[in-house]
């Protein structure tokens, strides 16, 4: 059941960690198992988790020759015994890999669980180490939960995964977690330099940095790209070469694009985009290029200077701010969305270019989003902030209110002071303007539909809606609605407003004007359809015609 990964390439077989100390960037994992070691408090089950290639299983050998050299020295194998060398070659007896993914089923566990109880033949511990864990059946999982809970104390477990999600809450109460967190990239190209160096290549640190980034925080992936470099047999190993074997943009073409791009020079950035494929860059790398290159954008205008750059070397941070600056947040996230959306669409699409271009034009039509956003907050902290006693004249009343209120042409009782006239900060109009702007969905089509707003009285306001509007009118007095509207009213004036609901009359006839003749008979609806329509959406019946019975239509 010893099986290898099919991911290590020579390279990364050679330099594989041998100490805890060598395995890079997870140094709170091999403390902890060094003090364990130490202290004779190893557990009888670890549980490895964390990104592919960060040193799980690199990890997982080291601790078996820890727990089993004979000359081990604070808690580190001496790796010059026959153990040690045995353990390292993944070829002793008493050490088993096993790779969860092929050997998954109940069967294969119910071979464990046999061979679990026969001695080690010459090791003090015997281990099992599983890789990819989580791919085990629930058949397979509860065959193995009973030698967890009563394991041989000759008999250690190591289970490493990238998907702990997976794996029982059963299982996962049984284990020691250890969480193996990505390598940073000064880490990865520190031990790229150190490999190059015992291989006798000369490396340009640029080279170096771009193998990092793409590596992702993976030392195998970091190794395995190394690998294929040398494999060029180049006595110097340039950016340039790598940028050739990886398919992807130099960083000067990346930028030439994205200004293109931030200044709304859509036949530029078209232009840079054809011409960098045709000189060998390939698609989907370009389109990753560019979503990573936004994505530090989007790092850069939030104000997180210092974390790594993923698409250019640091040398351009200065570059990336002025174009962050330039976009703006809220911009920079709308395109980093069109990229990422596209670069989804395109996986099995056979006009995949013709999807990334479109995303390209769609960035270069983006709206400064920025401004926008900041213009709408300063409108709402600027009739927040207005004072309650400001005030300013309201639109004039129409002479058929005055007439109805009894104040046509009447002059004020010397001896009552007249009322005084609510502070409004906003005249009608503009109420009505800003209220509309404010509102969503259906709301704001009510809303929209109201012919006037008037201020009627001391924080009072007079929605009027045309007869032909009734059903908007009935809307807003759901009492739902009409306190959504009244908190919007507040947040414009600043105070408290009483909304009230009226239907404008239809407009009477002028003297002289023929009148339409009464119908011969009453238009009262008697189909309860019709009644049904009139109770939600007003309006009045004109004419009633009498329809055909089927019976009629049979003569």
């Amino acid at each position: 059941m010893t099986t290898g990964s099919p991911h290590y390439t020579v390279l990364a077989r050679r330099f594989r960690p041998q100490k805890f100390d060598d395995v890079v960037g997870q140094q709170h994992v091999a403390q902890a198992l060094r003090n364990a070691i130490r202290g004779g408090r190893v557990a009888h089950a670890y549980l490895f988790t964390g990104a592919r290639g960060v040193g799980k299983t690199s990890m997982a050998r080291i601790l078996a020759k820890a727990l089993n050299c004979p000359s081990a020295t604070d808690g580190d194998p001496c790796n010059d015994c026959e153990i040690c060398q045995g353990i390292a070659a993944g070829n002793d007896v008493d050490v088993l890999e096993i790779d969860g993914a092929s050997n998954r089923g109940i069967d294969d566990i119910r071979s464990l669980r046999a061979n679990v109880n026969i001695r080690s033949m010459r090791t003090q511990y015997k281990l099992y180490i599983i890789d990819e864990v989580h791919m085990l059946t629930k058949e397979a999982f509860n065959a193995l939960l009973k030698t967890l809970e009563e394991p041989p104390e000759s008999v250690k477990f190591v289970f490493c995964t990238t998907e702990p999600n997976k794996v029982p809450d059963t299982i996962l109460s049984r284990c020691q977690r250890f969480d193996f967190g990505s390598i940073e990239m000064t880490g990865i190209i520190d031990r790229l330099g150190q490999i190059a160096e015992a291989e006798g290549v000369a490396v340009a640190p640029e080279a170096l940095a771009l193998v990092a980034r793409r590596a992702a925080g993976s030392m195998r992936d970091s190794q395995s790209l190394f690998d294929q470099l040398l494999a060029f047999g180049e006595d110097r190993i340039e950016a340039e070469g790598v940028h050739r074997l990886l398919g992807t943009a130099d960083d000067e073409r990346l930028i030439e694009i994205v200004d293109a791009l931030v200044e709304s020079r859509r036949a530029d950035a078209l232009t840079s985009f054809d011409q960098a494929l045709a000189d060998g860059v390939q698609l989907g790398e370009l389109v990753d290029q560019l979503v990573n290159y936004f994505r530090d954008l989007m790092l850069s205008a939030a104000g997180a200077g210092e974390v790594a750059l993923l698409s250019v070397s640091r040398e351009y941070r200065d570059r990336l701010q002025q174009q962050a600056q330039t976009l703006g947040l809220q911009t920079t996230l709308a395109a980093l969305q069109i990229l990422a959306d596209t670069k989804g669409r395109m996986f099995r699409a056979s006009y995949a270019r013709t999807l990334a271009e479109m995303a390209l034009v769609r960035i270069c039509l983006l709206e400064q989003l920025e401004s926008l956003d900041t213009l709408i907050e300063g409108l709402k902290s600027t009739a927040a902030a207005a004072p309650a006693g400001a005030r300013t004249p309201s639109a004039p009343q129409k002479k058929s209110d005055q007439i109805a209120e009894g104040r046509e042409n009447s002059a004020p009782d010397p001896g009552v002071s007249p009322p005084e006239e609510p502070p409004a900060t906003a005249q009608p109009g503009d109420l009505k303007s800003q209220l509309v702007a404010m509102t969503k969905d259906m709301l704001k089509t009510h809303v929209q539909a109201a012919s006037r707003i008037a201020t009627s009285g001391p924080n009072h306001l007079d929605f009027w809606f045309p007869s032909t509007y009734a059903f908007s009118k009935r809307a807003c007095e759901k009492p739902s609605v009409l306190a959504q509207i009244e908190e919007l009213a507040k947040q414009v004036t600043g105070q408290n407003m009483v909304i009230r609901l009226r239907l404008e009359e239809e407009p009477a006839a002028e003297q002289g004007e023929e009148q339409p003749a009464p119908p011969s008979s009453d238009p009262k609806p008697t189909d309860p359809f019709v009644e049904k329509a009139l109770s939600l959406f007003g309006g009045n019946v004109v004419k009633v015609e009498a329809g055909h019975s089927p019976s009629d239509s049979k003569e």
